[in-house]
């Protein structure tokens, strides 16, 4: 796949029309770094679809268990598998409408309210389309990625950063397993796409977790906005429990440094702003004069 930016390349082209048929139009549909490939095609039957071609093995392997596995559950607010490709780890899905919530359109409250709750019973269908099982013992630790993210992200650290998170990350081993459920993996709103209907896109992260890992790029979207969790949490059903929220602040912790890793090496400063913002949102929260107040 030695292909030109913004070329999909010869082999994925065959690979495509064989799925779908004649291809009238390629179009770079990637996000503005490196490591995205994704063309919306349309194809000469006047149907649109989508193709990406994945990073890594893990990626492909992922998004096509998730599709093939716990996504159709989702109906309608998700795209449909139309083809498959190892060797190339590319993909073709059909495309669903409607524009991602990042966009920056400015909603009134009660509308933005109404989403919240749409959004928070999508992800209660997200977490709920297979039963639950136990986490073991070797599952789903991340504190051991810490070293290897901080050294990444430590020149764009505040002071004291650095001994936060640590000091946050090392709760976690006192913490009780939660179980795991299917989870997106990056929950987040430029992958919610709304047209008067919600969906969700983009599955290359899914895989078994606890379900409040689907809550930690998305709380980003309601820092400062309490009336927003409220109305996430009413579509989800439920509250989280005293665990979960511990557990919350520490994958917080650990996706905002990994993110500022990310955004850097990569180019993505939407990615390396939303870690450091995560980062201060924590460091706030847990300040003692913070604590004070709200134990007013």
């Amino acid at each position: 796949m030695n292909s030109a930016p913004g070329d999909p390349g010869s082999a994925v082209r065959r690979f495509a029309e064989h799925a779908v048929g004649r291809i009238t139009r390629w179009t770079d549909t990637s996000w503005p770094r490196e490591a995205s490939r994704v063309w919306r095609v349309d194809g000469a039957d006047g149907r649109t679809g989508y193709v990406k071609v994945h990073l890594n093995d893990r990626f492909h392997a992922r998004e096509v268990t998730a599709y093939r596995t716990w996504v159709p559950a989702l109906g309608g607010a998700a795209p449909r598998l139309i083809a498959a490709d190892a060797r190339l780890r590319a993909v073709v899905v059909t495309a669903v409408p409607g524009r991602p919530l990042s966009d920056g359109v400015r909603r009134a409250p009660n509308e933005e309210r109404t989403l919240f709750v749409r959004i928070g019973a999508l992800a209660a269908a997200i977490h709920g389309s297979a039963p639950p099982r136990p986490r073991s013992a070797d599952e789903g630790r991340a504190a051991w990625k810490l070293d290897r993210h901080l050294d990444g992200a430590r020149a764009h650290l505040a002071p004291g950063d650095e001994e936060f998170v640590r000091t946050l990350t090392a709760r976690s081993a006192s913490l009780p397993p939660l179980d795991l459920v299917p989870t997106h993996g990056d929950f987040q709103l430029r992958n919610l796409l709304w047209s008067g209907r919600l969906a969700v896109i983009d599955f290359e992260r899914s895989e078994p977790q606890p379900a409040l890992r689907d809550l930690v790029r998305l709380s980003d979207a309601w820092t400062g906005r309490p009336d927003l969790h409220e109305a996430f949490l009413t579509g989800y059903g439920r509250p989280l429990t005293p665990s979960e929220e511990e557990r919350l602040a520490v994958d917080s912790a650990l996706d905002a440094v990994s993110g500022i890793r990310y955004g850097a090496a990569e180019g993505d400063p939407e990615v390396l702003a939303r870690g450091l913002r995560t980062l201060a949102r924590l460091r706030s929260s847990s300040s003692p004069g913070r604590r004070e107040r709200e134990g007013r």
